[in-house]
């Protein structure tokens, strides 16, 4: 399971690490747990109209956790290396980062739901993220917004169970490390293990 900020290359990781394991003859499935955030904010720009963090909140919230939810749904069908991209980690650091409380229904889900072999933080300087943000063109995040949702996701009090990998430099030395980290986790080549939950 990958997470991060916005700008670390969560989705280009996952994508290259599934490839990578079919590459080799392996069975691997991308799941994605998107908020609808890039959307909403989209929409938000267009119209001029600013959602208040609370509202942002529930919409964000509802969307990730029913994807979250499916996406354990065919995880449990799958032999083979899952990855997810993002999970309900995602929704407990903004909440962090609006001053939000962190509720209880997310903490109970996230230690309900079957637990990842490997839960990996893409770690990347606020900086560079913004520039990739901006590289991409498709929305806009304030370079203060990363570097306090950085800050939030490694005040997480799950923080110190994540696998923190750097995710500067190419998609091909950051997918190198995503497979050093699965070797070292699990004693084999990424692709060769079958997990029982989402790496």
């Amino acid at each position: 399971m990958l997470t991060g900020i916005d700008g670390s290359g969560k989705t280009t990781a996952a994508r290259a690490l599934v490839g990578a394991a079919r590459g080799e003859g392996n069975g691997a499935l991308f799941l994605g747990n998107y908020a609808g955030r890039r959307q909403m904010s989209l929409i938000s720009a267009r119209l001029g109209v600013h959602v208040p963090p609370r509202l942002a909140d529930v919409l964000e919230t509802t969307v990730r956790t029913v994807n979250v939810l499916n996406s354990h749904r065919r995880a449990r069908r799958f032999h083979g290396l899952v990855v997810m991209d993002r999970d309900l980690h995602c929704q407990l650091a903004l909440r962090r980062m609006h001053g939000l409380p962190r509720g209880r229904v997310l903490p109970f889900l996230i230690r309900a739901l079957p637990q990842p072999d490997l839960l990996i933080y893409l770690d990347i300087a606020p900086r560079e993220a913004h520039a990739r943000v901006l590289a991409r063109g498709t929305d806009s995040e304030r370079l203060e917004d990363l570097e306090s949702l950085r800050g939030a996701y490694r005040s997480l009090p799950e923080f110190p169970g994540f696998t923190s990998i750097p995710a500067d430099g190419t998609p091909a030395e950051v997918l190198a490390r995503l497979q050093a980290a699965i070797t070292r986790a699990f004693g084999g080549p990424a692709g060769e293990h079958s997990p029982a939950g989402p790496a």
